[in-house]
């Protein structure tokens, strides 16, 4: 912690650009000063590592204008998280969406074990031990909303995001899908890879794809609305 709030743009609601020692790093707006995997927290920033966060990586490839309508992560809404893990992304996510809520779904019960301690400071996610690939595992606890954001390293992730959005994305919102080429095929040109997952997504309108590289290899991040 240090006692001079370095320079801030906010690019997004509560996700800022800061310069630090002549360098540009993205950050998040907190209220919650406790470190969550070791990042560093400057006056209430939380820096955002992108080689950690496929999400932060999307932000800053995707910065320009129109980034706000672009990803659509306006603080009031809900959002479903398909892979959360530990909770690195999500805890970012939380801080965004500060007035919003966050249904937090990993299948792991170790990774949940830490998901839940970290949900212990912060209101607005619920965490779910459940599996993405069968939706209805968790349709008594998850309502519909306005955002998906799917990180799930399986060879049907274009399946597991169709189904997940044709039961709990409103109509008109958002779909965030991170598609990882090597866990669906490793033997096949990425390329391909992405091409095929995005024929396979039902009831989604793609309205653009970003590769992540060089924060993640061989990774396209895909927005889409539900049609």
């Amino acid at each position: 912690m240090v006692s001079d709030s370095p320079p801030a743009e906010e690019i997004l609601p509560g996700v800022f650009i800061l310069s630090i020692d002549g360098r540009e790093r993205i950050a998040t707006r907190s209220a919650i000063a406790i470190s969550v995997y070791g990042e560093r927290i400057i006056e209430g920033f939380r820096l955002w590592d992108p080689s950690r966060s496929k999400l932060a990586s999307l932000i800053l490839k995707a910065r320009g204008p129109g980034l706000r309508s672009k990803l659509a992560l306006d603080p009031p809404m809900k959002a479903l998280y398909l892979g959360a893990a530990t909770g690195t992304t999500v805890s970012h996510l939380s801080d965004i969406l500060a007035s919003g809520l966050i249904y937090a779904v990993e299948m792991s019960p170790r990774a949940m074990r830490d998901l839940i301690h970290l949900c212990a400071a912060r209101e607005n996610i619920i965490p779910i031990l459940g599996d993405a690939r069968q939706p209805l595992e968790y349709s008594r606890m998850v309502e519909q909303v306005d955002l998906i954001y799917q990180d799930v390293a399986s060879r049907d992730q274009s399946e597991i995001a169709s189904r997940n959005a044709e039961r709990y994305l409103l109509p008109g919102g958002r779909l965030i899908l991170m598609i990882k080429s090597r866990s669906v095929d490793a033997t096949l040109d990425p390329r391909d890879v992405y091409r095929d997952q995005l024929e396979r997504l039902r009831g989604l309108e793609v309205e653009g794809t970003i590769a992540l590289s060089p924060y993640h290899k061989d990774h396209l991040a895909v927005m889409a609305r539900k049609i």
